[in-house]
């Protein structure tokens, strides 16, 4: 597969690139007692300017990742770079407010005093996000927004139908951002929007992947009779797809089921047969889908930028497809690469 390849979004056409790069990892998340995981800043801007280098041109972030790091180092790797080469997304649904008791300097790597995410999906909360979200990227316009997570409050979803996406597609026929979709961890919600509300774009993350096919049977059907693209977000299900599967692992940011584990096996002993990296299968199997139109796999390191764009371009023969169905690891009406 090409990774460099585009595939256009809605109605402005956004050519979104079929490989781009997650945001989260590069910050970490903020909890109460310290930053834990993802990049230092400069490492993080050194992932961002090499992916650009590469020829990546799609970047996903959002004010939840670090409570801020993630657009500013957005911002710092991608300063000096035209606006008009790349794409770019954030997310609404959580405003960052001064950290009570916090540190509020600005004298560090990402210039952010220390701020904490606030869950709203207000219309007015829609425009202040989004106001911020560009200060702290450093740009005149963001490409795509995404509502975020709105699955964790109870009023998540009825403040997104009544007041945020119908602020969204307000600003989206007036030209200031060009795509609007919502950014979720379950398919089943997205699926209400997708029929209630005219999107473009979902990021659904870790529901379609080469071990959880639960948005298979309903959910990517319904996005392709919409004409609504897929970004695929954790194709690696949290780490179970991507690490020795010796040691602990995680799915869906929890310790994997033993199940799990042993269908995680029976994938990668498939793929050794093969020759073939089990995260290339990965990467692949779900950009087969003609619903999806990008896979947006995290990096926290240069080392591990460089792999994931060598494992899309990897050729994959048709036998391991085969061998999988075979074994029922992948669902017969799965498309897959061949």
């Amino acid at each position: 597969m090409n990774p460099f390849d585009t595939v256009p979004v809605g109605p402005y056409d956004l050519p979104v690139m079929r490989l781009g790069l997650g945001g989260a990892p590069l910050s970490g998340m903020v909890l109460a007692d310290g930053l834990y995981g993802g990049s230092a800043h400069d490492e993080a801007v050194r992932v961002i300017k090499r992916a650009y280098e590469l020829g990546i041109r799609y970047f996903d972030t959002a004010p939840l990742y670090g409570s801020g790091r993630s657009e500013a180092r957005f911002r710092d790797g991608l300063a000096g770079v035209p606006r008009d080469s790349f794409v770019i997304s954030t997310k609404i649904g959580r405003v960052l407010d001064p950290a009570p008791g916090g540190d509020l300097s600005t004298d560090n790597p990402d210039r952010l005093p220390e701020l904490i995410p606030v869950d709203s999906w207000t219309r007015s909360d829609v425009k202040r996000s989004i106001e911020e979200s560009l200060e702290r990227l450093g740009m005149d316009r963001i490409d795509i927004i995404y509502l975020h997570d709105p699955d964790q409050q109870e009023f998540g979803e009825q403040q997104a139908n009544d007041e945020a996406f119908p602020a969204l597609i307000e600003l989206r026929e007036e030209g200031t951002v060009k795509a609007i979709g919502c950014g979720m961890n379950i398919w089943e919600m997205p699926a209400r929007f997708v029929r209630r509300f005219d999107l473009d774009i979902i990021l659904l993350a870790g529901r379609y992947t080469l071990l959880d096919h639960s948005g298979l049977a309903e959910f990517l059907p319904l996005c392709v009779e919409r004409n609504v693209k897929v970004a695929i977000g954790g194709p690696y299900n949290s780490g179970i797809l991507a690490r020795d599967l010796d040691g602990p692992v995680s799915f869906n940011y929890e310790p994997a089921p033993p199940e799990l584990i042993d269908r995680a096996r029976q994938l990668t002993a498939i793929c050794k047969r093969n020759s073939v990296d089990l995260k290339a299968a990965a990467l692949q199997f779900v950009l087969a889908h003609p619903a999806v139109a990008t896979v947006i796999p995290g990096a926290q390191t240069v080392g591990e930028l460089e792999q994931n764009v060598g494992l899309v371009e990897k050729h994959i023969p048709s036998s391991l497809w085969r061998e999988m169905r075979y074994e029922s690891l992948i669902p017969d009406e799965a498309p897959t690469p061949d």
